[in-house]
Parts: C-alpha cells; sequence; structure tokens
C-alpha cells in the first residue's frame, strides 16, 4: 500500500493558503494545516472542504513566527504521520505605511512572521526531508519582493529575503533529493487585497499587461506543478505569477 503524502501548508485557511489546500486535496493525501487567525470558522470550512475531496487533514494552531512552538509543532506532526513530503510556505501579513511613519512593531511582526516564520517551519522540516531524501518546498513570496513599492518596505523586504533565502537552501540540499522554489505573485484577489481602496485597486490594475488580477487557484495550479514529479528538475527558482506585471 502507498504511503499518503503529508503536506504541511502554513497559513491555510483563506486567500492562497486555502486555495492550496484545496487544489491537493485528493485521496492519498495527508494535508496539514497551520492556522493563527483568533477566528477558527475559515479553517475548520477549509478542513471540511478537504476531507469532502477524500484527503485525510487536520488543524494545527501555532504562531509561525515563534520558534519553540513551531518545532514543538512540526516535532509533533511527525510523530503523528511519520513524515514530511511537502512543505508550502504561505503564512503571511501586510502593515503598510510609508517607512517614515512605520513603527517598529509594525516592521518587527511583518518580518518575523513573513520571513522568520519560513525559516522556523523549513528549519523544522528539514532533518526529516534529508533523512528520506526527498521533499518539496515551495516558498510564497511576492512581486513586490523584487521590484518594491512605495508603502511596503517592510513586506518587501520579507518577501525579497524569502527570495535569498529559496535560492540559498536550495543549494544546501538538491544533492539530498529536494527541491525548493518560490512563487512570487502579483496582485491576486484575496481578502487582504480586496480591502485596497478602489483607486488604489485602478492603480495596479493599470500596471497589469493582463488588464486583469490574478485568483489564488491559479497561483495554486502552480504551486500543484511544483510539487509534482513533473517539476524534478526545478529547483532554486522563483516563478513569477502576475500577468505580466513584472517581467
Amino acid at each position: 500500500m502507498t504511503e499518503p503524502r503529508v503536506i504541511l501548508i502554513t497559513g491555510a485557511s483563506r486567500g492562497i493558503g486555502r486555495a492550496i489546500a484545496l487544489r491537493l486535496a485528493q485521496p492519498g493525501a495527508v494535508l496539514l494545516l497551520n492556522h493563527y487567525d483568533r477566528e477558527p470558522e475559515a479553517a475548520e470550512q477549509t478542513l471540511k472542504d478537504i476531507l469532502e475531496r477524500g484527503a485525510q487533514g487536520k488543524i494545527y494552531y501555532y504562531n509561525v513566527a515563534d520558534f519553540q512552538e513551531t518545532q514543538a509543532q512540526v516535532g509533533g506532526m511527525l510523530a503523528e504521520w511519520g513524515r514530511m513530503d511537502v512543505l508550502v510556505n504561505n503564512a503571511g501579513i501586510t502593515r503598510d505605511t510609508l517607512l517614515m511613519r512605520m513603527k517598529e512593531e509594525d516592521w518587527d511582526l511583518v518580518l518575523n512572521i513573513n520571513l522568520k516564520g519560513v525559516y522556523n517551519s523549513t528549519q523544522a522540516v528539514i532533518r526529516s526531508m534529508i533523512k528520506n531524501k526527498s521533499g518539496k518546498i515551495v516558498n510564497i513570496a511576492s512581486v513586490v519582493g523584487a521590484i518594491g513599492n512605495a508603502g511596503q518596505s517592510n513586506y518587501a523586504a520579507s518577501k525579497a529575503g524569502i527570495i535569498g533565502f529559496s535560492k540559498s537552501v536550495a543549494k544546501e540540499v538538491a544533492g539530498r533529493g529536494i527541491t525548493v522554489n518560490a512563487v512570487a505573485p502579483g496582485f491576486i484577489d484575496t481578502e487582504m487585497t480586496a480591502v485596497l481602496p478602489a483607486p488604489v485597486r485602478q492603480e495596479f490594475l493599470k500596471s497589469i499587461p493582463m488588464g486583469r488580477s490574478g485568483q489564488p487557484e491559479e497561483v495554486a495550479e502552480l504551486v500543484a506543478f511544483l510539487i509534482s514529479g513533473a517539476a524534478g528538475y526545478i529547483t532554486g527558482q522563483v516563478v513569477h505569477i502576475n500577468g505580466g506585471m513584472y517581467m
């Protein structure tokens, strides 16, 4: 009997994380859903939806920015499920404002969740993947990490850091059968972008040659490809998905 494929997705309750979970949900998959929302309803709905698609699943409530907590939670996952085949580092937040108005706590919060969270989660799974001589890691970056954006110096720094981190770790583990790649979405329709004022949304759309925003499901398709056997020779790459916003 084939062992189930164990997949950890951070920030899995909403937006791109939820879309990835739904795309990967199928018989033979175990989806471990990390979330840290105060309201559990979104994560519970995502779990319900993936179970209906025939996958196994479980919710893990913890803060990826906390090293000790992440180590403990992932250690428990490895003890319970026996392996970790795929890690999708998706958890992220924004605290947008111009640098001269940015509070230190808003800088620290964004860097701790968006960037340190990627380190914490990857560090927690990497020994197991090396031992098994296989693994797929996909880190969700952003087009902003490549081009910058006024009012998002903290977010851009965190996402640029993810890009450098992904390339470095890819070089460390390529010989162990592990691939590490980054996906850099552009302007995607999520709850995070829905709160933007209409004029700001229109300015974003003007900068996109395809003339529309992307859908979370389109990002999920790219992630599904990168963790598939068809992408076995792809590692250390940053794959942009942005409708031509950045070429």
